[in-house]
């Protein structure tokens, strides 16, 4: 990760003017991709890609390259450059975002899912073989025991004292204890890698059903006699830019949006609205940060069903993508977010709550 990687093949003109503006401002930082990256605590690979155009930086990146370049030289950003660069950025934005695009985007989150579903499968089977070897060999012990305790029982004055001081039915009272505790083990992974088979499965038809969103986006809504109230979208993050892109992206599905800018605001929300079908959060938050506030969510029996998409400038990596999960999260989406992508899992969130809506009309 020392040296740039060449510019990525097939770029947008967009993309690639971008990319190389950001590589001339990197390289007057006179350090490696690795050692940036650790110093802005990012992935160096991740970054390694905003770099050769392959994958477009979150705005804060760049302005963090931008400002530490300034440092380095010692002098300041002026608005110009910052204008230029913003424009730049822009451009290969909107070249980039598009229905194919984000279907790319999807393709690569079914990908991944298909990937755990699959890894959990096998470790499963493993697992499985290795409980049920374990569970044949303790009947066989069991065996031996009872034959070797009848052959005892002629002998014995006391029936249990004596059969248990007896050195081989104290070895082989040990060996089953040990197996016994590795019947345990192995149980409680298996179940664990039937959950994480069950969570990707979910996953990849979540995700099989936002693509046929983004490829066949649904009709908008016809005006009903009596129309149902739509259900609600909360939007949570710290940065106002985000906030008025995201409402600016979603308000064309004619639902209503609940933006607040920290992870206490979106409890609070969440105490005072009822009918959310999904919740957008940003990852890094001052304060509770988007894991924090999850967790918080995900124990009020009121909002636990509520479905929550992580927002990142991270990179979604197995690191991230495990803890987001973990602490309640169901999908993910990089920034910069495509708007096309974005569209689509919450239409998609949204059918599903309707569609539960339907079959609970009381609840």
């Amino acid at each position: 990760m020392g040296e740039l990687r060449p510019l990525g093949q097939d770029l947008t003109k967009e993309s690639r003017a971008l990319a190389e503006v950001l590589r001339e401002l990197f390289e007057g930082l006179g350090v490696s991709v690795r050692r940036y990256a650790a110093r802005r605590q990012r992935d160096p690979g991740t970054f390694s890609r905003y770099l050769n155009g392959t994958r477009l930086p979150p705005w804060s990146a760049i302005m963090d390259m931008m400002t530490d370049l300034a440092e380095h030289r010692g002098t300041t950003v002026t608005p110009e450059t910052i204008e230029y660069v913003r424009g730049l950025y822009e451009s290969a934005f909107d070249a980039n975002s598009s229905p194919k695009h984000a279907a790319q985007i999807i393709e690569q989150q079914l990908a991944d899912a298909d990937h755990v579903s699959r890894r959990s499968s096998v470790r499963g089977d493993v697992l499985g073989d290795a409980l049920l070897d374990r569970k044949h060999r303790i009947a066989d012990l069991e065996v031996r025991l009872n034959q070797m305790e009848a052959t005892l029982t002629a002998e014995r004055e006391r029936a249990g004292q004596l059969a248990a001081a007896h050195p081989e039915v104290s070895e082989l009272l040990g060996e089953r204890d040990v197996l016994r505790q590795e019947v345990a083990r192995l149980g409680s992974e298996l179940q664990e890698a039937r959950e994480q088979r069950a969570a990707a499965e979910a996953r990849c038809d979540l995700l099989e059903r936002q693509l046929e969103a983004v490829e066949h986006p649904a009709p908008l809504p016809q005006p009903q006699p009596q129309p149902q109230p739509q259900p609600k979208i909360l939007v949570v993050d710290d940065q106002p830019d985000n906030l008025l892109a995201m409402t600016a992206v979603l308000e064309t599905l004619d639902q209503e949006l609940v933006t607040v800018s920290s992870g206490r605001d979106a409890l609070k929300a969440l105490l005072h609205h009822d009918d959310f079908a999904v919740i957008i959060m940003d990852v890094q938050m001052p304060g509770m940060d988007g894991y924090e506030t999850a967790a918080h969510i995900k124990r009020r029996p009121r909002n636990r069903d509520v479905p929550i998409i992580f927002l990142t400038a991270m990179g979604i990596d197995p690191e991230h993508t495990a803890r987001g999960y973990a602490a309640g999260a169901v999908d993910y989406i990089s920034k910069p977010f495509d708007p096309w992508a974005l569209r689509a899992k919450v239409a998609v969130f949204t059918e599903i709550h309707l569609e539960r809506r339907l079959s609970n009309p009381v609840g």
